[in-house]
């Protein structure tokens, strides 16, 4: 029965078991070509985008990142990273000049950019003045306060003030050392506040006192002379010397005020967030998200004072005009044109993803999916050509903005050292000299940084007062008989120490273990060998480096320096004795000492700029020239593309935001990415052709029925 069963023929004709067999191979291989046909036909309407949800009508900027930031708190975060977002979600008393070069101050939540005052004693006050309208951030840290009737007069509706005594707050924190702020030297001018860091230091030694709330605890540490909250919700500080560069500090996010309900709230207690990963600002970007290992995002502060109309200008508040700025390009006039007076920001919001990869983050670019890039290394050939952009990019309406960065990279000697240093006399600056004049650095520029950098004569770079562009150090010219005959004199001819009758041998210490940093160092010493002279590479990793230099334990190295803001004094007191590393831990790494070079100093810093200020900086720019502690490499030049689409854009070097002044045409940005980003046809119908002849046959069998090629063999009764 069993076997008839399955061989007769069933209700339709045809066998049970050929029917389960045509379903089971023939009819599957149908529906799983058909299945890949359709799948390969929705494909051709997906997209590349990595961004799901964007819109063709708001204004988002999309940006990248590689480097994660090490902290959100305004007081601590000193990088570029840090500053990336602290400077868009922190506001500040001053601001810079969008356009103006040399750089200019002007007013940002002050009403104007306060005078200096002389009192007695030598001693400056400056009074600023608060805006109205200044709010901080929505936040659940408020509800400590929102409901107390004391705190009341500060909020308005559900939105807490910002007043005077926020930025007190917030400049006190510089002091406390428990917070770790690496700016307390240039605050250090506000007569006073290192005296009340003291104190809070010291009653913090009772354990009960440190479990009090922070307000209270800075309460109980006293007040300072040089730091109030004057008449009409005013600040005030009072400086024991003059310090005019002080200013420059309210234009960065350490001077930002602080809601003290912010530190008390965000503790890492409870669930809560620590305030290193949360922030609680009065700036025009709110910070909407932060994966800081993978994307940031900030929207539109609708309570930023900008917002609203003000009794006093804001040039900080609105794009500014064209007019009476010099060294615009025309495009810049034209483009810059359309956009004065409008009001800031000008986006909606702000994404920053995190591209650890410079060539993924440039594709990405390329693809239209970020509005502002670097030029990745490996593709610099294809993008500039003769010092412009490539035919390609210019096609594709791509523009090139080219800066100068207020920076300056040396090779430094360590001047404490015995063979390199002061104690050696006449013969270690002839060294020094030699040494100098058989560097090229414009040879490296064009070897390391596809050109990118000027060969630096001085300590001070384009763009700060000071800098002379037809000046020549007559020791940076590359003049190698010049070099051998100042070595021949210092008792080294051809790198043989004519008192020992050995080769001299010197150390280059370096913080990277790369095999590209290494190939980029050697490029030094394969120089200084052409003199005869054999300097050892000592390459170790950056911890191991600051070691040796803590111990002086090194001869030669190589360093850089970036402007906090841009005045020489600012890179001029890099060399001076009170800032040597061996004296104080200063930034003086080649613990250069030299009493004149410091008394031209102190007579230049506080100067306005001028002929007398010019004229101090060139008497101590010889006295450089001749010493030798550095051996001035080059200022970096930064090489950005920007989309046909972003506009606003204006190179700026200083390491703060201008996010606010940029805008994007969203439309014209998604017709330029689907013009980019068109799908490859060709090979989705070639795979189309091979599901048709596969399909085929299997779809002909079926139709043919089970006579087709074949004969059922009935078994006999």
């Amino acid at each position: 029965m069993l076997k008839e069963s399955l061989l007769s023929p069933g209700p339709f004709g045809r066998s049970p078991r050929f029917l389960a067999a045509r379903s089971s191979l023939p009819y599957g291989r149908l529906w799983v070509g058909l299945g890949l046909a359709l799948s390969l036909l929705f494909s051709v309407g997906c997209t590349n985008s990595p961004y799901p949800t964007d819109s063709a009508t708001e204004k988002v900027l999309y940006s990248s990142y590689a480097e994660a930031p090490k902290t959100l708190d305004p007081v601590v975060g000193y990088s570029t990273a840090d500053h990336a977002v602290t400077a868009k979600v922190y506001d500040t008393l001053l601001d810079y000049h969008y356009l103006k070069r040399p750089y200019e101050l002007v007013a940002g939540m002050a009403r104007e950019v306060p005078e200096a005052e002389s009192l007695d004693g030598g001693r400056v006050r400056y009074r600023f003045r608060l805006r109205q309208n200044l709010l901080f951030h929505e936040d659940e840290c408020f509800s400590l306060t929102r409901g107390e009737a004391s705190f009341q007069p500060l909020y308005q509706g559900a939105r807490r003030k910002v007043s005077a005594a926020d930025f007190v707050f917030g400049i006190q924190r510089i002091f406390d050392t428990e917070v770790g702020s690496p700016v307390a030297e240039p605050f250090s001018h506000l007569a006073g506040l290192p005296e009340w860091g003291e104190r809070l230091t010291l009653l913090r030694k009772d354990p009960v006192f440190k479990r009090r709330p922070i307000r209270e605890q800075y309460q109980a540490a006293g007040s300072a002379p040089g730091l109030a909250v004057g008449a009409d919700n005013e600040l005030v500080i009072i400086l024991a010397t003059p310090y005019p560069q002080i200013l420059y500090w309210f234009a960065m996010p350490f001077s930002s005020p602080m809601p003290f309900e912010a530190v008390q709230y965000y503790d890492g207690k409870d669930g809560r967030k620590m305030l290193s990963e949360h922030a609680v600002g009065s700036g025009p970007f709110l910070l909407e998200g932060y994966e800081k290992r993978a994307r940031i995002r900030f929207r539109r502060n609708p309570d930023w004072y900008g917002a609203f109309p003000q009794e006093e200008p804001a040039l900080a508040a609105v794009f500014p005009s064209v007019n009476g700025v010099q060294g615009l390009s025309e495009y810049e006039q034209r483009a810059f044109a359309k956009l004065a007076g409008q009001r800031l920001p000008l986006v909606d919001r702000v994404e920053l993803w995190r591209e650890e990869e410079t060539i993924p983050a440039f594709n990405k670019f390329l693809q239209g999916y970020y509005d502002q890039s670097g030029i990745a290394r490996e593709s610099f050939g294809r993008v500039v050509h003769e010092g412009g952009l490539s035919a390609d990019m210019a096609r594709k309406g791509i523009r090139l903005n080219k800066s100068v960065v207020p920076a300056v990279y040396y090779i430094g000697f360590n001047l404490d050292d015995d063979v390199v240093g002061l104690k050696a006399g006449e013969r270690s600056r002839l060294l020094r000299q030699a040494m100098s004049l058989s560097t090229d650095a414009a040879e490296y520029c064009r070897v390391f940084q596809n050109g990118r950098g000027i060969a630096a004569d001085s300590p001070l770079p384009p763009g700060i007062f000071g800098y002379e562009r037809h000046y020549k150090n007559p020791f940076r010219e590359n003049d190698l008989e010049r070099a051998k005959e100042l070595l021949r004199r210092a008792g080294y001819a051809d790198g043989i120490d004519s008192k020992t009758k050995k080769p001299l041998r010197l150390t280059f210490d370096v913080p990277d273990t790369t095999p590209e940093g290494r190939v980029r160092f050697l490029f030094w010493t394969n120089q200084w060998r052409k003199l005869g002279l054999n300097v050892e590479l000592a390459a170790t990793n950056y911890n191991k480096f600051q070691e040796k230099v803590n111990d002086g334990a090194y001869q030669i190295f190589q360093w850089g320096w970036v402007a906090d803001y841009p005045d020489p004094e600012n890179f001029l007191f890099l060399l001076t004795t009170g800032m040597a590393r061996s004296v104080s831990g200063g930034p003086n790494t080649a613990n250069f000492k030299n009493a004149a070079y410091d008394v031209l100093f102190e007579r230049m810093k506080t100067m306005d700029n001028g002929p007398e200020r010019a004229k101090l900086i060139g008497e101590m720019r010889a006295i450089l020239e001749t010493e030798r502690p550095w051996i001035e490499l080059f200022y970096p030049e930064e090489y950005v593309l920007v989309q046909p689409w972003l506009e606003g854009v204006k190179p700026f070097g200083l390491a703060t935001s201008t996010t606010k002044y940029l805008s994007v045409a969203p439309g014209e940005r998604r017709q330029l990415r689907e013009a980019w980003n068109r799908p490859i046809l060709w090979p989705i119908a070639v795979v189309a052709l091979l599901l048709i002849a596969f399909v085929a046959p299997v779809f002909w069998l079926y139709r043919r029925g089970p006579g087709a090629g074949s004969s059922v063999r009935k078994e006999p009764s």
